[in-house]
Parts: structure tokens; sequence; C-alpha cells
């Protein structure tokens, strides 16, 4: 009676809250002289009230009875956000009251079979809800409490000689003290778990329901994000054929928008116009980083196997992962990925980032080069070929106007045109060949990560990019074979001199053959009046330009045609882009379950297939 005395002292002085739970309600039936089977600790009870005096007897069991009776079947808490009922609530229940969700709420949802031990064969509901509240309970004796889809089981047997745990909210953390002795044996032995997390167990299925149609997600940074149904259908072919084991697949990088179209003579793009972009969203400082020209790649590296086991629930995979943009693996040559990844692991070690970090695991953002490890067949398919013709082509076509200027035919306005344009053929060949070279084993490749996008219990959003550079600096040092540190520039946007040192800056890159900059504001996320500012925005040079809009986009007439293109889809496709995936890392730290943080890469992965000019 003890506890009885101290929860409803508790619950009058309104320093806590009560819910109704079976316990409870049987004995509050039996009280009010109803036939109930007594066992399960409630002959104690009983034993307890028997034995106190006649004169306190009396009043006392009728201030129980008013006590138990005044319990509610659950309370929906700090706006909706947080629910707690003894045995659990699904969430078309939340909040209402009838015998259906009382019922449920005290006893749980049982398939109406009776197990071996002679109890209830309980339905779990947990496993199929869907719902944005927390839903604390108990009930079901667990050994330890673990998430499952938003909710959580707290009964960890204390009764059985296991623990007592509380919840902190809104921390969520557990806190747990053992029990002082065992009070009963279980009728039901209390397994232990081994290996995967129960989330992780119930994620080895996803449902494709979770992906499909048209969906809105919301995000902390842009709120109502729209999937259409058709992205959808596209989005889920990619995933269901090629992409890597879904348990990887924690963020998918965002599409980045290229800067204004520039009014100088020759260019389509120009510095000026990216730091003109930033100043007049109020951001005073920037930092332009060198855009390195290789396939943008996400590697996943744990410190052991045990860790990836425990953190992405995936067994007999390595210790990690490197994924293109679109989610497929990186390397076909899986003992390419191995010695990559080990390699990894090895400069993560060697600088103590597992030890500085206090993580087990990381997320980092790259881009991986040569650009023709990925790339070949685009390269055999689309690139060459047009080097190919084009030289020939033009080359015959020249040889074909210079003999007939021999025989006085006048054609020295044709001729001028085609050798201009044999030139362009080849500035467009040597263009792309400057970033492709023959890979054979991991000496030939370079790995520059220019984002720790997040490690145990932290997404690094919050770091500006400057930390980010200095951190990858770091680890790059403990293996500069196979690491590349990106060189980056501070610029002062009040400083007219430190505008037109990043120019030529950019110049410098471009004209040694680079393909150009990109221009971010200091701090990771900014947010603006109405929306978040561009993340990243990318300068790209005259002659790596030539790849994208084809070797003749520099002549004056094609040039101002090109001036007229539109960037208002492609920025608002890469702001989206950009929410979902910080969003997407900030549920896996949080340890949301996988069809949670995938709503928001396969939201990505989706919006990739919106009609937006490729080229920009």
């Amino acid at each position: 009676m003890d506890t009885v005395k101290l929860v409803r002292s508790m619950v009058v002085a309104g320093t806590g809250f009560c819910t109704l739970g079976n316990h409870e309600n049987k004995l509050l039936r039996k009280l009010r002289g109803k036939n109930v089977k007594v066992n399960h600790g409630l002959e104690q009870t009983l034993a307890e009230i028997e034995a106190l005096p006649e004169d306190v007897r009396q009043p006392f069991t009728k201030q129980l009875c008013e006590f138990l009776d005044s319990l509610i079947s659950h309370y929906v808490l700090d706006k909706g956000q947080l629910v707690v009922a003894h045995a659990g609530l699904k969430q078309e229940m939340h909040g209402r009251g009838s015998g259906a969700v009382r019922e449920f709420a005290i006893y749980g949802e049982t398939t109406g079979e009776i197990d071996e031990f002679g109890l209830p064969v309980r339905y779990n509901w947990a496993a199929d809800y869907r719902g944005e509240a927390i839903v604390v309970y108990g009930h079901t004796p667990v050994p330890e409490a673990e998430w499952l889809n938003n909710t959580i089981d707290i009964d960890t047997g204390c009764v059985f000689g296991g623990k007592l745990t509380a919840l902190r909210y809104p921390e969520k953390e557990l806190v747990s003290v053992p029990a002082f002795h065992t009070y009963c044996e279980p009728i039901k032995p209390i397994g232990a778990r081994n290996g995967a997390s129960l989330q992780q167990e119930y994620d080895d299925v996803l449902n494709i329901e979770d992906v499909l149609g048209k969906r809105l997600i919301n995000t902390q940074l842009k709120a109502k994000i729209t999937i259409r149904e058709e992205n959808a259908i596209a989005a889920l072919e990619v995933m269901s054929r090629f992409a890597a084991n879904p348990k990887w697949l924690i963020y998918l990088p965002p599409t980045m928008s290229p800067v204004e179209t520039s009014e100088e003579l020759g260019y389509l793009e120009h510095p000026v116009q990216a730091f003109a972009y930033y100043q007049s969203r109020g951001i005073t400082e920037v930092l332009c980083e060198e855009k390195h020209m290789g396939s943008r790649a996400i590697a996943i590296v744990c410190r052991d196997e045990i860790a990836a086991r425990k953190r992405f629930g995936v067994v007999n995979e390595g210790i990690g992962i490197c994924y293109t943009r679109t989610g497929r693996k990186f390397f076909d040559n899986s003992q390419l990925e191995t010695e990559f990844l080990t390699r990894l692991n090895a400069a993560l070690s060697d600088s103590g980032f597992w030890e500085t970090f206090n993580t087990e695991w990381v997320c980092l953002d790259c881009e991986l080069m040569p650009w023709s490890a990925k790339a070949q067949v685009l390269l055999q398919q689309q690139y060459a070929p047009v080097g190919i013709a084009s030289r020939l082509s033009l080359t015959d076509a020249v040889a074909a106007l210079q003999q007939a200027s021999q025989r006085g035919v006048d054609v020295s306005n044709q001729l001028s045109s085609y050798q201009e344009r044999v030139t362009m053929a080849h500035q467009y060949v040597n263009a792309y060949r400057r970033y492709c070279w023959p890979v054979s084993d991991i000496s030939h490749l370079k790995l520059a990560p220019f984002h720790i996008l997040a490690t145990e219990g932290a997404a690094h959003t919050d770091k500006d990019h400057l930390w980010h550079m200095e951190q990858i600096a770091k680890i790059c040092q403990s293996d500069p074979d196979l690491l590349l540190a990106t060189n980056y520039k501070a610029i002062d946007l009040t400083d007219p001199n430190s505008q037109a040192e990043g120019v030529r800056w950019w110049e410098e890159l471009t004209n040694a053959g680079g393909e150009g900059m990109v221009v971010k504001p200091m701090q990771f996320i900014v947010k603006g009046n109405r929306d978040i500012v561009q993340p990243a925005i990318k300068c790209r040079g005259q002659e790596y330009l030539r790849i994208i809009y084809g070797p003749e986009y520099s002549k004056t007439e094609n040039l101002a045609r090109l001036r007229h293109r539109g960037l208002s889809l492609k920025r608002s496709l890469a702001m989206r882009e950009f929410a979902l995936g910080v969003e997407a890392l900030e549920r896996f730290v949080a340890h949301a379950p996988l069809r949670r943080v995938h709503e928001c890469v396969f939201g990505i992965l989706a919006l990739e297939s919106e009609p937006i000019d490729p080229r920009l």
C-alpha cells in the first residue's frame, strides 16, 4: 500500500500523473465486489488492506476506490507530442475516449491465441505505429527499454528482479535502478536480445506504402516539401533495382545551383555574381572551395564490423560503404572498395578521429577522382564520340575549304569559321581529358572530403564550413596518397579587395585546368526572411563549361542565347533537396526508424526526376 499512497499523494499534490493499468483496474473491480481471479500480486495487496484496523480500513478503501476510479486511460502531453498509456495506444486512438480506447490502453491488443505458458499472445501494435507523437508504455516486460517506431516500452521487469526504468522527457534519456530483489518469478522467461536492435529487426523489411503516392514531407528547414506521385515511382525503380543496402543510405547529397548568368565578355559564369547573391542576403563572409572534377561520393566508415552491426544493423558487409549521389554502390570491384574503406578507416584512426568525436562511425561528403572512374560509360558513349566526330569532320571541312581557296574560290569567311570550330573541338577534347586517367588499383584514386556530415549523436550542420575544412585537413594528413585536402579561401564580402582576391583565385584555378569553385556562406545553414539561403553556388570555368554546353558554346551568338537560362527551378530544387538531406541526418542521429530516414532520402531521389535542365 505504500506505493499506492505515494502515487496518490503525488497526483493530489499536482506533482505527478497516473494512468490506469490492468492491475489497478482488477483491484478496483475486486473492491467493488466483482468476482476476479486473485493472483499476480493481488493477494498481497488485499492482505495488506485486510490487515488495516477496522476504523482505518473502511475510509481507506473508499478513498482508494475513488482514486482508482479517477484514473484515465491515457495522457496526451506537450501539445500532442507525448502520449502515455499503460499498454500503449494506436495513433487513431490518441486523445479519444471510448470503451475500445480504454480497453486497448489497459490491456493492449491480443491475437486471441494463448501461448505455451498460458498467456495471451500479444499483437505488436508498435511495429505498425506511424504516428508523430512519442508513445511511452509498459505492461509487457522487456529486458531493455528500446525505441521502436517512436514508441518505447519502459517495463523492464522490476517485479521479476529486473530494473525499474524511467524516461526523461524531452531529453529522451533512460534512467534505471536495479530491483531490490525478485518479488515474483515470471511465468514466461524474459529473453535477452542479441545482435541487432529491436528497431533494426523491424527495419529489415521496408513498407512500399511509406514511399508511394503523392507525399508531403515536413522538415525543420522547409515545411511541406511535395513529392509527386510520378517522381516517387521513378525513385522506387532506382532504389529497388540499383541501390545499395537501404540500411546504409542515411543521406543523399543535394543538387547545386550555378551562379547567376554573367554579363562579362566571354563568360557565362563569374564569381562576381556569386558574391553579389550572398551579399544581397545580408551575408558578410563566404568560403570559396576548389571544385574538384570527380564524382560525388558519400563515404560511411565504421570503426569495425561490430560498430557497423550495432549502429546500422548490417551484417557481413564490412566496415562501411561508398555510394553515389543516387544511392548506388560506387565501386563495382568489392576488393577495391574493401581496400579503400580500410585505408580511410586507418586514416581516421591514426588522426585520433574516433576519440576526438567520441564515435564509432562517420558519414563523409566527398568528391572521388578521377571523373573517369565512375563516368567511363558517359565518356565512351557521349563525350568521346562528340570529340572524335567533330574533330574529324571539321578538319576534313577545313581541308576542303583550303583546297577551294587555292583554286581561287573566295571562301575566306567560311574557312575562318570552320578553323575556329576546329579549335573549339580540340578545346572540348582537352577539357574532359584533364579529368580522366586509368584506374587499375587504389593508388590511382583520390578522395577529397569536404563535409563531416554526422557522427554518433551529432549532425554537424551546426558547424561552419571553416571548421569542416580544418577537421578534414587533419584526417588527410594521415594518408596524403589517398586523401586530398580541398583548397579554400575565405572572402570578406564587405571588402572589395577581398572580393577581387577571390576572383583572381578562381581565375588561377580555371586557367590551370580546374573546374572552378564552390561559394558557400560561412555558416552551414543560413535562414533568410522567408526561406533558407542557397547552401552553395557553383561557379564553373570557361573551359569546363565547354564540356557541359558543347564545343561551340563560347561563340558570341550561343553565349547570348545561354544567358537567358532560367535558374529559379534549379535553385528551388537545390534548397528542397538540401532541407531533406539535413532532415535525414537529424532523424538518423536521433535513432528514428529507418522508414523515417528513408522518407527524406527517397524524397531527394524522387526530386531528381523533376524536369530541370541537367546542364545547370
